[in-house]
């Protein structure tokens, strides 16, 4: 059995740290030196506490008011997607969606920080004069030992992340978690299409100043060589020391030539290439289907 953790953390406090996500050596640092050197974490990505609609791709349907501050029932590949992409395409388009979908900053003695809550004004003809957004952090965790997950609530709690830690900044509260077994997943979807695209959902690492740590060329099976995609320096944190990574940036798209395509998102989803404990390395696979290359020709 291969199976993950999801866990869903609210925002208690503004968060002082990488703009993009909480990094998933973040996360491990949170937890502890005793579940450090035996887990893996993804990044945390950020989710806005908002109405929203299942995506067709999904296995349910309809409008949630919880969507972004719950966990929904994962029975497909595709649904362990829906709080992962910083677009969030679930959130209703009848609301200020890219309002809603972006923190508020704040500057805290010179740093910037996102603000755990956003809050906008509304029209002097509505009953409430304001619309308050909560935010979340969704991650994931992976054990090679399949004993050590799932992870109690006494260590999920009480958590911080990002920096000023000491002054309270980047406290968690745990909302939701829930265990997924990767095995049991529908991967239909994945079956029979004649193109894959590949979504970078957090950066792949090509060069590491960590020790020992192996440089890594982009995978065969994208289409793409380096030249063709977009380069982002990132950084990690061990010991006080920090080390520079060379990575190919989240968000790219590229098109996959390999030939065992379910294989290859069950290996995204615990991610490939260097660090990918700390969260670097998570692929989605999606199938091009025919009435999409059709209007592509």
């Amino acid at each position: 059995m291969t199976a993950i953790q999801q866990v869903l953390w609210e925002l208690r406090m503004d968060y002082i740290g990488h703009p993009y996500y909480v990094s998933g050596n973040a996360i491990l640092h949170a937890l502890g030196p005793e579940t450090h050197g035996s887990v893996s974490a993804s990044h945390g990505v950020f989710v806005p506490g908002q109405f929203g609609t299942f995506p067709e791709e999904h296995t349910q349907s309809g409008i949630r008011p919880y969507l972004g501050s719950g966990l929904p029932d994962v029975e497909a590949y595709d649904d362990l997607f829906l709080q992962r992409e910083a677009m969030h395409p679930w959130l209703l388009d009848t609301r200020a969606r890219d309002a809603l979908n972006t923190h508020d900053l704040r500057v805290h003695g010179g740093h910037p920080a996102l603000a755990h809550e956003t809050i906008m004004g509304r029209r002097e003809d509505q009953r409430k004069q304001q619309q308050t957004t909560k935010w979340y952090v969704h991650a994931y965790l992976h054990a090679d030992d399949p004993a050590v997950l799932p992870l109690g609530e006494d260590v999920l709690e009480g958590l911080q992340f990002g920096g000023k830690r000491n002054y309270g900044y980047g406290e968690v509260q745990l909302k939701d978690t829930q265990m997924v077994d990767l095995d049991e997943l529908d991967y239909s979807r994945l079956e029979g299409a004649e193109t894959y695209l590949i979504e970078l959902v957090t950066p792949f690492v090509v060069e590491s100043e960590y020790p020992d740590a192996s440089d890594r060329p982009v995978p065969w099976w994208w289409a793409e060589d380096r030249d063709d995609l977009r380069l982002r320096e990132e950084k990690i944190l061990e010991q006080r020391e920090v080390f520079r990574l060379e990575t190919v940036d989240h968000g790219q798209v590229v098109k996959y030539i390999g030939d065992r395509p379910v294989e290859t998102a069950k290996n995204g989803l615990t991610r490939v290439g260097s660090h990918s404990r700390y969260g670097f390395g998570e692929l989605r696979l999606k199938p091009l289907g025919e009435q999409y290359q059709e209007s592509e020709k």
